[in-house]
C-alpha cells in the first residue's frame, strides 16, 4: 500500500512526456478542450503516468488537471495522485470557498486503503500560485517535475516560476 511519502515521492519522479493526444492543441469533448499525456519516469524501472487536461469552454477558469499513476497492481489499479482546479464558479458547496479559487487535491494514504483511486473533496488546498489556466499549466509540470513539457507546450516557456503568482 502506498504511504504519503511513497505519493509525494511519485508525484516528484522526473518524467517526460512519452506522448500527446491529440499531437497538436485540444480536442473538443462535451463543452471541454481536452488533451492526455503519456508520461514516464525518467529513471530506469520507474512507473508510468497519464496527464489528463479539461478545461471548460464557456467557463475558461473552470479547468482540472490531473497527474495518474499505473501502480501494476491489478487490485489497485491506477490512481490519480493530485489534481490542480480553477475555480468552478460556486460559492455555497463548502464553508472554505474552494470553488471560488484555484485549489490543489492530493490523494491520501487513507483515501487509497479506503478503495478510492481519486483525492476527495476533504483534501484540498486553496493556493494563490497560479490563477489563469496556463500558469496552472506551469505550476503543475514544474511540480510533477516534467522536464520536457515545452516540447509540447512552447507557450508555457516564456513564463517563470514567479510570473502572477507569489
Amino acid at each position: 500500500m502506498l504511504t504519503n511519502s511513497e505519493v509525494l515521492r511519485l508525484i516528484r519522479v522526473s518524467k517526460t512526456i512519452e506522448s500527446k493526444s491529440p499531437t497538436l492543441g485540444y480536442t473538443e469533448v462535451d463543452g471541454q478542450n481536452r488533451c492526455d499525456l503519456e508520461l514516464k519516469a525518467t529513471a530506469e524501472g520507474d512507473p508510468a503516468f497519464s496527464v489528463f487536461i479539461r478545461q471548460n469552454l464557456k467557463f475558461n477558469e473552470n479547468y482540472s488537471i490531473g497527474l495518474r499513476y499505473f501502480t501494476g497492481d491489478p487490485l489497485l489499479g491506477s490512481i490519480v495522485l493530485v489534481r490542480y482546479n480553477g475555480p468552478h464558479g460556486e460559492y455555497s458547496r463548502h464553508p472554505d470557498g474552494h470553488y471560488a479559487a484555484p485549489h490543489i487535491h492530493r490523494i491520501t494514504a487513507d483515501e487509497i486503503a479506503s478503495g478510492s483511486s481519486e483525492p476527495q473533496e476533504k483534501h484540498r488546498e486553496i493556493t494563490n500560485r497560479y490563477s489563469t489556466f496556463d500558469q496552472a499549466l506551469f505550476v503543475f509540470f514544474n511540480d510533477i517535475n516534467v522536464v520536457d513539457y515545452e516540447k509540447h507546450f512552447p507557450n508555457l516557456s516564456q513564463m517563470s516560476l514567479f510570473d502572477g503568482h507569489c
